[in-house]
């Protein structure tokens, strides 16, 4: 099939490819490349062709001004093209495009490790597994810009024992799936033979296959007999007991002077098990006192619960974990709270769940679908037998109500109803027959049990989504004031005593009750270009933001054709006149050129006729515009509206072809100056204009960006929530199309296999039954998009990725480097531009706090640390390259965005308020309390730039200053928070469809209407219309096929 170009336009395109037949990836051979870009690259003129390479030279460089940052450090060999250059942005040699429109020839270094290209890896059916031979990027130095502070760390630091840490393996006989029996288990184990066969010691215990011990044990194999009291059968009634074989074999000793030597810096690579060791040992304790959930701990002691609604409450707790860092081993301890089932008895809970009185009225049909579901898989304990407290998990509800209910009780299939045997049996009078009963153990043999007669076991965990009231209310729990945070954190330390666990001093860990003081510096806020015809042509954002006021957007569009639909009933015909009204006026005093009036008065129309509403109004606009295309729609929602945002985008956007902006009806009637200017700021940048850029950029002094061509990645995963076990992950890949500016970006996007953090679409090959073999993927798309938009190749690679924990960092490495590789060597030959690839990490546990909180030079408003606050010394780690950035300024009121509202998947664990959640403008009028900034943490993993610290780190904190439709600094820096954004967004895209029981679900899970699978599995995005591709940033995306191509996308995700 031939490939589809989109129409010429001066502001970016991307190749759109059709549904290609195989989507296998074919072994492609690679052209051998120069180490680590030791060398200038050569400039081909034409593909083929025999003219001799011209080296770039730049001029020595000039003093260029206040604002000029530091660049990269220089290369063994000098390379021009690797200094920040003092020549115009223009490249002296601009490569030109061949006939079929390849990119041309641009030799420079390959990924070469120990040897080994690593693009001469296939990219077959398998992934790359990880590989200790592949070093990460060691630190260059210490960043030495901005000014110096000292800052608190809630990092706790642990001495290094002296004592040799062995591992044995634990087998237990009948296995057992509960890790809180494993440990009941053990600890009876211990408690028996600790004195006689274990030799005094005092083991920590994984709750799985796992035991370790400071010093060895008398023996290296040994099994033991366990009795032990099964739990189902209750506490003070009769027990029954069971045996256990535990067998305990040695398996290995830890290498503490290998920790040691890593945490001295003179080792590269961690002793993972020597940390696990240290954790678990520190864990022991907590994990007998608390509910453990992952590496957090909870207790209804440590607070009171707060009701959540819905019989749900929140418990608070803490975050522990072991750290190695420079200063040593760091204990990392921060509050958390989680959703747990709030202990009623469930006659109560169901009432709660309902919200509504249920002794006295019959359920229908769909109360009893939501009780079902509510209740299966929750632990509920008996209250009809005294002091026997029996536990059951509920499988399931009865059809029936328990007046009907009847079971056979003998082998003659003699019946009785469950009312006669509760009362025989136990002289219980059933007294609500009315309700069904609760089914408990499995299937094939049902057992009742009446809702009267059960209680819900306290400390069981909810995993489910939650709604908008409980996640207010569990938001307002743990939104903390900074000095508020530090103070509990301080207090956890105190009350957990690590000093006087028994554990802690069995494996000789000693742990501080000091928070750490780190070193930090504050990086300047860069300054910022408008348009030359508003009185404030540049600004200097003050505390991390700024606002619109005497400014115009330095590229404002126009919009003539626009439109209006009101889908909400209170808001009357004459508010939505003047809310427009305003609206359009804001725009044009921006700087955007915007018609005053719309093309058709405005419609009214009801939630539920969205679709029609939407085809009217596209075609009545049509017809008036004489068969002109309705650039904007405007779109008033409800303030609760449920899937209608959500429906509205994924029809305009797959559909119809219209650029949507909505606003909820309680905006509408306040009508906020603010709130306006940051709806012709969305509005602008969706319609393909920019707002501001760096003046750095325009004034081309931004090191190791400015000097030649750079394309700027940003890369995310999200996968769905809990209890989605059939719906695919969703991929996101943005890049830069304005360089020298570095503000506006395209994207793609793509559904993948089940929560699959390798992003599988960054470079395929196919095999085309007319073509044979094609190349295509959404770095090879996007790199292309660069060059149509700008005229010129990139030659530099910056890669920010998005959502990558500690442990997957070498497989996501070697796998994506590798596919960007071979994204790159697929456009001509020897086409290796140099790749510094970066993980941010937002959900971390790191907080900083000022080092004194009266002291309001050191903090902003809210009393967080000032944004631009970076740390890269004392808590990093000990040879790795990276640092913490608080780039944004606390914000004074913490409002819930729509998305968390309603399909995000917001299952809880331990949350605390997400700084990209603080980011965002889509918010729902919640105010709650003050919250505590979390910083952003980057790790540069492969850097063949050779960024110094304060290079990438002012290159980072200047960048989250161009986020489009803000006048604030972001927590995330911008193509990373864009690619989460967008790939969040791409849901929207996915139709409902109907499960089995009728009930309508989300489309993510099952494939959308009218697409096939790919022979991944997974169904495709939708495509989306035309104009709808690459309009501008905040993300124009196209969606992936799943066979190499692309769909053409837009997100516009905020509203």
């Amino acid at each position: 099939m031939p490939v589809r170009h989109m129409k010429e336009s001066s502001e970016q395109h991307l190749v759109i490819k059709t549904h290609m037949q195989n989507s296998m990836n074919q072994p492609q051979k690679h052209h051998k490349t120069t180490q680590n870009g030791k060398g200038t690259p050569p400039q081909t003129l034409q593909e083929g062709s025999n003219t001799k390479p011209q080296n770039q030279t730049s001029p020595p460089a000039k003093n260029r001004g206040r604002r000029r940052g530091r660049g990269g450090r220089k290369s063994d060999q000098g390379d021009a093209c690797m200094r920040p250059s003092s020549r115009p942005c223009t490249v002296a040699h601009k490569p030109v495009l061949n006939p079929t429109g390849d990119l041309l020839a641009n030799a420079s270094k390959g990924l070469i490790e120990n040897g080994k290209n690593v693009c001469e890896m296939e990219m077959g059916s398998g992934f790359p597994t990880s590989s200790k031979s592949l070093s990460l990027a060691p630190r260059p130095g210490y960043g030495q810009v901005g000014t110096k502070c000292i800052v608190k760390a809630n990092h706790f630091l642990a001495e290094l024992p002296d004592k040799d840490l062995n591992h044995y393996d634990v087998t237990i006989t009948p296995e057992v799936a509960s890790r809180t029996m494993n440990r009941a288990i053990m600890a009876e184990l211990v408690r028996l033979y600790k004195e006689s066969d274990l030799g005094m010691r005092l083991p920590a215990y994984d709750g799985r296959k796992s035991l370790y011990t400071a010093g060895e044990l008398p023996f290296a194999r040994k099994e033991f007999i366990i009795k032990l009291i099964d739990e189902e059968d209750g506490i003070n009634g009769p027990k029954r007991g069971r045996e256990y074989k535990v067998v305990i074999k040695f398996v290995a000793r830890a290498n503490m002077y290998h920790l040691g030597q890593f945490l001295a810096g003179k080792r590269a690579d961690a002793p993972q098990e020597a940390l696990q060791i240290l954790d678990i040992a520190l864990r022991e304790l907590s994990s007998k006192r608390y509910c453990p959930v992952g590496r957090s701990f909870f207790s209804p002691d440590i607070r009171a619960p707060q009701r959540l609604g819905d019989g749900l409450e929140s418990w608070c707790g803490f975050y522990q974990s072991i750290r190695p860092t420079q200063m040593g081993l760091s204990l990392n301890i921060d509050m958390a709270s989680a959703a747990f089932i709030e202990p009623l008895p469930v006659i109560e809970f169901v009432a709660q769940l309902l919200g509504k009185d249920i002794l006295s009225r019959p359920l229908s049909d769909s109360d009893r679908v939501k009780i079902k579901k509510g209740l299966r898989g929750v632990k509920v304990e008996v209250t009809h037998r005294g002091s026997v407290r029996r536990k059951y998990r509920v499988s399931g509800l009865t059809s029936q109500p328990t007046r009907e209910l009847v079971f056979p009780v003998d082998d003659n299939s003699t019946m009785k109803s469950v009312i006669e045997y509760f009362q025989e049996m136990y002289g219980f009078t059933i007294q609500h027959s009315h309700l069904p009963c609760l089914q408990v153990g499995n299937q094939k043999k049902a057992n009742y049990l009446p809702m009267e007669a059960c209680k819900i076991v306290e400390g069981q965990r909810y995993t489910k989504r939650l709604n908008e009231r409980q996640i207010t209310a569990l938001l307002r729990v743990t939104c903390q004031r900074p000095r508020d945070r530090e103070n509990d954190i301080l207090q956890t330390v105190q009350h957990n005593a690590y000093n006087q666990d028994p554990y802690a001093k069995e494996f000789g860990i000693k742990i501080s009750e000091k928070l750490a003081s780190v070193e930090a510096r504050i990086l300047p806020a860069p300054w910022l270009k408008y348009h030359e015809t508003g009185k404030e042509k540049d600004c200097l954002p003050q505390v991390g933001q700024w606002n619109m006021m005497n400014k115009k957007m330095i590229n404002g569009m126009t919009v003539s054709r626009w439109a209006c639909i009101n889908f909400s009933r209170s808001v009357q015909d004459s508010v939505a006149r003047g809310f427009c009204n305003e609206l359009a006026q804001m725009c044009q005093v921006s700087g955007m050129e915007f018609n005053s009036e719309p093309v058709i008065p405005i419609y009214n129309a009801r939630p539920e006729h969205v679709e029609k509403a939407l085809k009217h109004v596209y075609h009545a606009s049509t017809n008036r515009a004489k068969a002109k295309e309705l650039e904007l729609l405007l779109a008033i929602l409800p303030d609760n509206n449920g899937s209608l945002y959500g429906d509205l985008k994924r029809i305009c956007e797959t559909d119809l072809g219209i650029i949507s902006q909505c606003c909820l009806s309680k905006h509408v009637f306040k009508i906020s100056k603010q709130y306006l200017a940051n709806l012709s700021l969305k509005i602008n940048v969706k319609m393909g204009g920019r707002n501001t850029v760096l003046l750095d950029a325009i004034s081309c002094r931004i090191p190791l960006v400015s000097d030649i061509p750079t394309i700027i990645f940003g890369a995310d995963v999200t996968h769905p929530e809990n209890g989605e076990d059939s719906s695919p992950s969703i991929a996101a890949v943005v890049a830069s199309q304005d360089w020298p500016e570095v503000t506006k970006y395209a994207g793609l996007v793509c559904a993948q296999a089940h929560r699959q953090e390798l992003i599988q679409d960054l470079y395929k090959t196919w095999q085309d039954p007319v073509r044979g073999a094609v190349s295509g993927g959404m770095i090879r798309d996007l790199l292309i998009s660069f060059r149509k938009a700008t005229g010129q190749k990139p030659l530099r690679i910056i890669f920010y990725r998005d959502g990558v924990s500690e442990g997957q960092f070498y497989q996501v490495l070697l796998y994506e480097l590798d596919a960007i590789r071979k994204a790159c060597a697929s456009l001509e030959p020897n086409y290796q531009p140099p790749v510094t690839f970066i993980v941010v990490q937002k959900r971390h546990h790191t907080r900083l706090f000022a080092n004194n909180h009266r002291d309001r030079n050191s903090t902003d408003k809210s009393g967080n640390i000032l944004p631009g606050t970076v740390v890269d010394s004392k808590i990093c780690h000990p040879t790795e390259f990276d640092f913490y950035l608080c780039s944004h300024a606390g914000i004074q009121m913490v409002l819930i965005p729509r998305d968390v509202m309603s399909s995000a998947k917001m299952t809880l664990v331990a949350i605390v308020i997400s700084p990209t959640i603080l980011d965002r403008l889509n918010f729902l009028s919640r105010t709650l309390n003050l919250g505590t900034s979390r910083p952003a943490h980057y790790h540069v993993l492969w850097d063949e730039n050779n960024f110094t610290a304060d290079g990438i780190q002012s290159l980072t904190n200047n960048l989250c200053y161009t986020y489009a439709r803000c006048t604030r600094s972001v927590s995330v820096v911008p193509p990373a928070y864009y690619a989460h954004l967008a790939a969040f967004r791409a849901r929207f895209y996915m139709e409902p469809v109907m499960q089995e029981n009728g009930s309508a679900g989300s489309g993510a899970g099952h494939g959308t209407k009218g697409t096939r699978k790919g022979e991944s599995g997974v169904r495709p995005l939708p495509a989306l219309k035309e104009n709808q591709a690459l309009l501008a940033l905040p993300w124009p995306c196209s969606a992936s096929d799943g066979y190499g191509g692309a769909q053409r996308v837009n997100f516009s995700n905020d509203m």
